[in-house]
This record gives C-alpha cells, sequence and structure tokens, in this order.
C-alpha cells in the first residue's frame, strides 16, 4: 500500500500551499492539481484535524501550513492522509488465502518487518522540509 493517490494528493497539496502567501481554498487546489475536490476536501481536512494544517473561514479563507515544516514528518502525513499507518506489505489481507495458513509464522516474516521497520524509520526521519528541499 505504501503510498496511494491520497498521500500524493496529500504532499502535492502542501506544497502548493507552502509556496503561497495567503490561504488557499480546497477549489482551488483541485482545480490547480486536477484533483476531485469532494476526495481532496476530506485530505486537507484530515491534515487539518492532525494539527498540520490550519483552516481558515471566510472570504479569503482556505488553508494554510500550521507547523514548521521541518516538524513534521512524511510519515505523520501518510498516517492523516490515509487513516492508517503506511504498510509496505500487510499479510493479514490474505489471511483466507495464505497457502501455509500461518499468517505472521511464515519464513518471509522476520524480513517483511525488518523491511517495514526500515521503511517506517525512512518516512519517520524525513521531513517535509527536507522533501521540498529536493526539488
Amino acid at each position: 500500500m505504501l503510498l496511494t493517490r491520497a498521500s500524493e494528493y496529500a504532499l502535492l497539496s502542501l506544497d502548493k500551499i507552502r509556496k503561497s502567501d495567503h490561504p488557499i481554498g480546497s477549489e482551488q487546489l483541485a482545480k490547480e492539481l486536477c484533483i476531485p475536490k469532494s476526495f481532496l476536501a476530506k485530505i486537507l481536512h484530515n491534515l487539518a484535524k492532525q494539527e498540520i494544517l490550519e483552516s481558515h473561514r471566510g472570504a479569503h479563507g482556505g488553508f494554510t501550513i500550521r507547523k514548521d515544516l521541518g516538524d513534521v514528518s512524511v510519515y505523520r502525513i501518510i498516517l492523516a492522509a490515509e487513516g492508517k499507518a503506511p504498510s509496505v506489505f500487510d499479510c493479514s489481507q490474505y489471511q483466507d488465502s495464505c497457502p501455509h495458513g500461518m499468517l505472521g509464522g511464515c519464513a518471509i516474516t522476520p524480513f517483511l518487518a525488518r523491511f517495514q521497520g526500515r521503511v517506517d524509520s525512512f518516512l519517520n526521519e524525513l521531513t517535509l522540509d527536507e522533501l521540498f528541499a529536493e526539488n
């Protein structure tokens, strides 16, 4: 699962919002990024709920970034956008079809756990500041 469109749209929106000197509404962002407005509005609402964005009401309302970009990890953005932690491989979705009936106890479980741990560490250490500095 790692990154779906929700995570991608969250990161693209945050990039636009950080570059703006005024709040940007979901409708404007959806139009500029060619993203369905209702889907984007839900993502932005989740980011605001997690105190990553701040929502401003009124005629000139919209969203601004609430936290310093160096204090927000990409892991946290994915968690807010997806509603769950990022997962490289999720055996639980194959519970009924596991060929060995050994869910969580098969030969590759230790590898998957180490791999997931490394991905989690990388995403937790990568801040928005670092991510956006690369472009």
